[in-house]
């Protein structure tokens, strides 16, 4: 199976970007699943309805969020009637929404694609991400009721993103980490034959600081004197993420590379998938 994973789209430079490019990827590399963080596209905080529809019919099939999931009062509204939204699974029981699902491919693979936030320097403190994630292997194990596992690991701290990834090696296909925006070099497979990378990196302008207009963040660290809002960068946009070949026959990963399209950052395509 062909997984691809694309990192936190950021504003409508971001947004825009997946969306003209996502389906003819699909097409191209003949991609099974797509996984899409969404969380930081509508201005860089939070995902409209019609954002994350639109996701949807550019291709994607499942849209993963973390902590501005809610940054957009609407997506309370929105989340407890669309199967295909994910909001952090260790939110706490009651919070609208919901953290995982198991969806078909294109290929027929069931495909269990959960979305779990981390705790060290995260703000809401969530419930244990490793408790969390424990009950949602448990729920559908790789193998029996899925035949792949996909977890968005939203999370700051590479050492929590690194110890997590160990955590569930050899009980998902991939564990992919967002939130900072920046793509890492560390894309592997571990021992037990989960795909791994600390941050797929964002979709949007990387002319930018984490795809915000960088007057404001230079601003801030070198007065400490807040001057306006942070406004996403709005020039010609990256688009990053992580493609994966997932075996059909035991669910876990064979192969891993980044995908990386657009100005600034060297673009690559899986040399797998060429």
């Amino acid at each position: 199976m062909r997984l691809l994973f694309l990192g936190d789209m950021v504003g409508r430079s971001g947004r825009t970007a997946v969306w003209e490019r996502l389906p003819g990827l699909i097409s191209d590399l003949r991609l099974d699943f797509v996984v899409v963080n969404g969380e930081n596209a509508a201005g860089g905080f939070g995902i409209t309805e019609e954002i994350f529809h639109n996701t949807l019919r550019a291709g994607a099939d499942v849209v993963t969020t973390g902590n501005h999931v809610w940054d957009q009062r609407e997506a309370l509204s929105f989340a407890p009637r669309e199967e295909r939204f994910l909001r952090p699974a260790n939110f706490p029981k009651g919070t609208p929404g919901k953290g995982s699902g198991l969806y078909v491919a294109r290929n027929g693979a069931r495909v269990l694609a959960a979305n779990i936030m981390g705790r060290v320097f995260m703000n809401p403190d969530l419930d244990d991400p490793f408790r969390t994630v424990e009950a949602e292997l448990a729920a559908c194990p790789l193998g029996e009721q899925a035949d792949a596992v996909f977890i968005d690991f939203h999370a700051e701290a590479t050492s929590e993103k690194v110890c997590f990834g160990h955590f569930v090696d050899g009980r998902a296909s991939a564990v992919i980490g967002t939130h900072t925006h920046q793509p890492t070099a560390d894309h592997q497979i571990l021992n037990g034959g989960t795909a791994y990378m600390s941050d797929a990196g964002m979709c949007g302008d990387y002319d930018s600081s984490l795809g915000m207009d960088k007057e404001e963040p230079l601003n801030r660290f070198t007065t400490k004197v807040p001057k306006g809002r942070f406004e996403a960068a709005e020039g010609p946009a990256t688009i990053c993420g992580v493609g994966i070949d997932i075996s059909d026959r035991t669910g876990l990963a064979e192969k891993i590379a980044p995908l990386r399209l657009g100005p600034r950052l060297e673009e690559t395509v899986p040399a797998f998938w060429r």
